[in-house]
């Protein structure tokens, strides 16, 4: 499995939902873009401060929670 190691928990930032790096930013706002329609190219100049490996690691989060793994 992919790495997903820029995927964080903090109970002071978004209520602890799963984030990127930290930031402000949740993996279902990333995955939400990207079902939406939105490009990696669109989604980074939309958060100039994420990294195309963020989107992907975002992703492989959410396929792996679908899958039922915590």
């Amino acid at each position: 499995m992919r790495s997903i190691d820029s995927i964080t928990f903090n109970p002071e930032v978004m209520g602890c939902k799963s984030c990127i790096r930290g930031l402000q930013v949740t993996v279902g706002t990333v995955v939400g873009l990207v079902a939406s329609g939105h490009t990696k190219k669109k989604i980074l100049s939309l958060y100039p401060y994420l990294e195309k490996e963020d989107i992907d690691q975002a992703l492989s989060y959410a396929a792996w929670r679908a899958e039922g793994k915590t």
